[in-house]
């Protein structure tokens, strides 16, 4: 029997509703949640969990969903609790919680399980290998994730980060100049700069793309985070929202462009293409690693976090080792088999 294009698209919707129907009534407890940075592919899995109720039906009515600055900003804006949830950089978290003992608060949910960290260089530069970038002028924000981590990625590679010149500049402008031979280099999540230089006419060819994890820096990265207010009074809200989350993680991978579409709804002049371009990419390269197809979205590795935990503090520089559990609470994942994504 041949079902037709409408009729299959009842079906899915139906399918999503027999799911949502499946859950428990929840009381709904109000959070606004901040994504990393400006509205983008990459966080489109949010959008689809609210859409298709995935928040609502774990008790959490999201109120806002709101572009950041930056993922360490994020971090910042979930510990002051202007924000109840974010999608944060968990190594800004590792030096906040260093910094601020007895106002510590963790990660529950991990998202990025590689980081998407990396210095950008134009090929006609010649720039192609870390050391090659001493005595160059770099541009990024100073609350960027990877221009953070960057002293320690020097030094993983055998050169003084002083060596380097930076410039601190809006987002914004971080890419163009790059563009137009005002910076020798950028620091930036790899598919957030390198889809923003497509459109200024410089495709990825032409680019050097030197990702940390490639060059012996292994971390992870952006995860959720609650404020430590909402973890302590709200906790079954933060289960439900992760559950949520993870939810639209899964239904984006299996059908990105609904995902896309999600996020169109939130913002008519997204470029659909592009930006569906971006999720991939970030599935495929910083969500679907090894460590998650084994073992489901979400939790850490408590070795690789404690390694990770030690390049982050001899790199920043911070007053105090941390243990994994501090920065970490996987007490609000759902069980294992819920958290597959393929």
């Amino acid at each position: 029997m041949n079902i037709g294009l409408h009729a299959r698209a009842a079906l899915a919707a139906a399918s999503v509703f027999t799911a949502l129907a499946a859950w428990p009534a929840a009381a709904q407890t109000n959070a606004k949640f901040s994504l990393d940075f400006t509205l983008q592919g990459s966080q489109a899995p949010f959008f689809l969990a609210r859409d298709r109720g995935y928040y609502a039906a774990g008790g959490v009515n999201v109120t806002a969903i709101d572009v950041g600055r930056g993922s360490g900003d994020t971090v910042n804006r979930v510990a002051s609790g202007t924000y109840d949830l974010g999608f944060g950089d968990i190594n800004s978290l590792v030096e906040f919680d260093s910094k601020n003992p007895g106002k510590e608060f963790p990660a529950v949910l991990m998202i990025y399980n590689k980081a998407p960290m990396s210095i950008i260089t134009l090929k006609k530069s010649g720039i192609s290998t870390p050391k090659a970038l001493v005595g160059k002028k770099g541009a990024a924000p100073s609350f960027d994730a990877s221009y953070r981590m960057f002293d320690m990625f020097a030094k993983i590679n055998g050169f003084d980060p002083k060596s380097m010149t930076w410039s601190n500049v809006a987002p914004q402008l971080r890419e163009p100049m790059l563009a137009r031979g005002e910076a020798d280099a950028i620091s930036s999540f790899t598919f957030t700069s390198t889809f923003a230089l497509e459109t200024l006419g410089v495709p990825e060819s032409s680019l050097n793309i030197m990702k940390y994890s490639d060059y012996g820096l292994d971390l992870y990265s952006n995860a959720i985070m609650a404020s430590p207010e909402f973890l302590k009074s709200n906790p079954k809200a933060v289960a439900g929202f992760v559950k949520g989350a993870i939810r639209g993680w899964q239904d984006a991978i299996k059908d990105p462009q609904a995902a896309i579409a999600a996020i169109k709804k939130a913002d008519p002049l997204v470029n659909e293409q592009l930006e569906l371009e971006r999720l991939k990419v970030t599935i495929r390269d910083f969500v679907l690693s090894d460590e998650v197809k084994k073992n489901g979205m979400g939790d850490v590795d408590d070795a690789r976090m404690e390694k990770a935990i030690g390049y982050v503090t001899e790199g920043l520089g911070l007053p105090r080792k941390l243990a994994p559990k501090d920065v970490f609470d996987r007490q609000f994942l759902p069980p294992a088999a819920e958290r597959k994504l393929m």
